[in-house]
């Protein structure tokens, strides 16, 4: 009988032995699904934030600009005509703008942004949108004059100014202007004054954020229904 037993239990040990792998999971297989689960879950709670804004609301308006945006792309184009009285020659104002690409602390002032009562805080940071102006006249449309810019939430701030002279050297062979800053304070006057004119200021700058937030949003909802069909 005694043998009997021992037959048995060794039988039932060799038997758990065989089974185990099949009945108990190994640890990364755990883990792997607890990842999918984690997943799983984050996106029926994006899916379900996103619903919630189906709707984005229009974007504002680009007047006097006219707004060609690009589906699917990180960056809009604005075009204005400017000109072509009496007095000014038409000109085409070409303005192409990123999405938001950068963020940074300081002020143009050099003043670090939070720096009062809520300085404990720490600095707010502010977004940074590339933008990069064209001014051809409808004379000349094989010359521009460029203008690199950085649009911030309050201001736009001018960074090189160079004339583009089309098909002719590579972009990599072109002067490319100064620094901006290196200018005589009466060339950054007159060169802001320039821009105003055309409607490329702090209101612009402005306009931009706030169309690029509403462009972000509608970006994101159209992926998240791409993915779904």
């Amino acid at each position: 009988m005694s043998r009997r037993l021992l037959r048995l239990r060794a039988y039932a040990a060799g038997l758990s032995q065989r089974l185990a792998p099949r009945l108990l999971p190994s640890r990364p297989y755990i883990s792997d699904m607890r990842r999918s689960a984690f997943s799983d879950r984050l996106l029926r709670s994006l899916r379900s934030e996103i619903s919630s804004r189906r709707a984005p609301s229009p974007p504002p308006s680009a007047a006097p600009f006219a707004a060609d945006d690009r589906p699917g792309e990180q960056w809009i184009r604005l075009r204005r005509a400017f000109g072509g009285d009496d007095d000014e020659e038409e000109e085409e104002v070409r303005v192409d703008a990123t999405m938001v690409d950068g963020a940074t602390a300081p002020t143009r002032s050099g003043e670090v942004a939070g720096a009062g009562p809520d300085a404990a805080a720490g600095p707010q940071l502010r977004m940074h949108i590339s933008v990069n102006v064209e001014v051809t006249k409808a004379a000349r449309p094989d010359l521009a004059l460029t203008f690199e810019c950085s649009a911030w939430p309050d201001e736009m701030e001018v960074e090189r100014v160079y004339p583009v002279r089309r098909g002719g050297p590579a972009a990599a062979q072109q002067y490319m202007g100064r620094q901006f800053s290196e200018l005589d304070d009466e060339m950054q006057s007159a060169v802001h004054d320039y821009l105003e004119h055309r409607g490329v200021n702090d209101e612009l700058a402005a306009f931009l954020h706030s169309y690029m937030e509403n462009k972000e949003q509608t970006e994101l909802v159209r992926n998240v229904v791409k993915k779904r069909h």
